[in-house]
């Protein structure tokens, strides 16, 4: 895959993480993670460090994922490892600040790491698709 392709498939595997994970927090979760998280919720968002981590992730996604299931022309296989990045980067986040944090709610470990394994397996089959548009 050229560079030029690999900066195009970056910049709209992006596009799809953040307009789904938008939809999931700004609609769909808001009022849960409102009631479980309140006390721990800023009352803005620093999006310097959002900005930051969906750059990341995004790059995560792509190299865990997407590559891997173009270079064997397999769907299910970006479907399968974008989930089980999800997976266990949500894992690592929620299970780290369980240990960690005084009072930090279960249900929402829970809720987090399906949403990851979720969102994931379906970034990551978008961007294969994306990605086969491109070669």
């Amino acid at each position: 895959m050229k560079t030029s392709s690999i900066v195009i498939l970056y910049i709209l595997t992006a596009c799809v993480f953040f307009a789904v994970d938008m939809i999931w927090l700004g609609f769909a979760a808001r009022g849960v993670y409102k009631k479980y998280l309140g006390a721990f919720l800023r009352p803005d968002i620093n999006w310097t460090a959002a900005v930051i981590f969906y750059l990341l992730f995004v790059a995560g996604i792509l190299i865990f994922a997407v590559f891997p299931a173009l270079e064997k022309a397999s769907w299910a296989r970006a479907a399968i490892l974008g989930a089980l990045f999800g997976f266990f980067a949500y894992a690592a986040y929620d299970l780290t600040n369980l240990a960690t944090l005084k009072g930090w709610p279960l249900p929402i470990v829970f809720i987090d790491m399906a949403w990851g394994t979720f969102l994931c397996g379906i970034v990551g089959l978008a961007g294969f698709w994306m990605g086969s548009a491109l070669k």
